[in-house]
């Protein structure tokens, strides 16, 4: 079913490119592993067996590991009645609907399709937010499952999570596997060091994805509550409130910092090179969007611009 989210042909060819280059890049790896290894039937088994669990259980895995739960709308009225209101908007099939019990302000969309997705809210969220706040962040979230781009994101980071794994396989392997002959040891660090590639090139691909979508979820969002004013002040209060959470809490739930709706460490606070690394645009850029927006529908000047 097509959404009345608008189309976005610039995010539909990035997700596109990355997905081929991430595919040829997935061949390759295999490949590597196979020589290496010299067992085509366990490679292929391992990497399919862990691609299909990760994809067709992507939403339980967010969901505990961001301690979320799915309510029902007698628990939470006012927050099915935004997502409803929402996907009646938007013409879309309703996610199944969570919150997390962490006080961190954010939100997540997970899941494989459309008819399979879920929109997760924080309890930090709910609490800090107002209506109109709420909403925006939620057509945001929407956006993402409208677009598939949360099954992209889902598919794209499994060849980082496979390398990842790699890595660690072959250095406990060469740290606990005790005394091993000379060849052993050389596939060993020849499974390391392409894991690592691996691992670098697929990090910055996802990376530059991610950073894109962000920007064309808080722009279809805008579009559709006519609001991007508070999606602004949304953001600026997430973004605020973040900063006073101790880091050694945010570091915990980092690792879905692409999935997230402002990342839970952010550009602020890593250096300027790192910054072309983050998950998500800095701050002033999504503002800047949005005072754009805004501007093109007539709205009043966006709070955030008086930070």
């Amino acid at each position: 079913m097509q959404s009345r989210f608008r189309s976005d042909r610039r995010l539909t060819v990035r997700m596109t490119v990355t997905l081929f280059l991430l595919g040829l890049l997935y061949v390759a790896f295999v490949a590597a592993l196979i020589v290496l290894l010299k067992s085509w039937v366990l490679v292929v088994v391992v990497v399919a067996g862990l691609m299909l669990a990760q994809f067709w259980y992507s939403d339980r895995i967010a969901l505990f590991a961001m301690r979320g739960r799915v309510v029902e709308r007698e628990e939470y009225p006012e927050l099915h009645a935004v997502v409803d209101r929402l996907c009646a908007m938007a013409d879309m099939p309703k996610p199944t609907v969570a919150v997390s019990s962490l006080d961190m302000p954010n939100a997540f969309a997970t899941g494989r399709n459309a008819d399979n997705a879920v929109v997760c809210v924080t309890s930090g969220l709910l609490r800090r937010l107002d209506k109109a706040e709420l909403e925006g962040v939620l057509a945001h979230e929407l956006s993402h499952v409208a677009h598939k781009d949360v099954a992209v994101i889902t598919i794209a980071s499994f060849l980082g999570v496979i390398a990842g794994l790699m890595i660690r396989f072959a250095f406990y392997s060469q740290v606990f596997g005790g005394r091993r002959d000379q060849n052993t040891a050389m596939i060993l660090a020849a499974v390391m060091a392409v894991s690592l590639a691996v691992y670098a090139l697929s990090f910055l691909l996802i990376r530059a994805l991610s950073r894109y979508r962000e920007l064309a979820a808080d722009r279809a969002a805008a579009l559709l509550t006519g609001r991007p004013s508070a999606l602004a002040a949304a953001l600026t209060k997430v973004d605020g409130d973040l900063a006073r959470i101790p880091t050694k809490d945010l570091r915990t739930v980092q690792a879905f910092n692409a999935f997230y709706f402002t990342p839970a460490l952010g550009a602020k606070d890593q250096p300027s090179l790192a910054r072309l690394f983050s998950t998500h645009p800095s701050l002033e850029k999504r503002l800047e969007q949005l005072a754009q927006i805004s501007a093109e529908l007539g709205e009043p000047a966006l709070p955030g611009n008086a930070r």
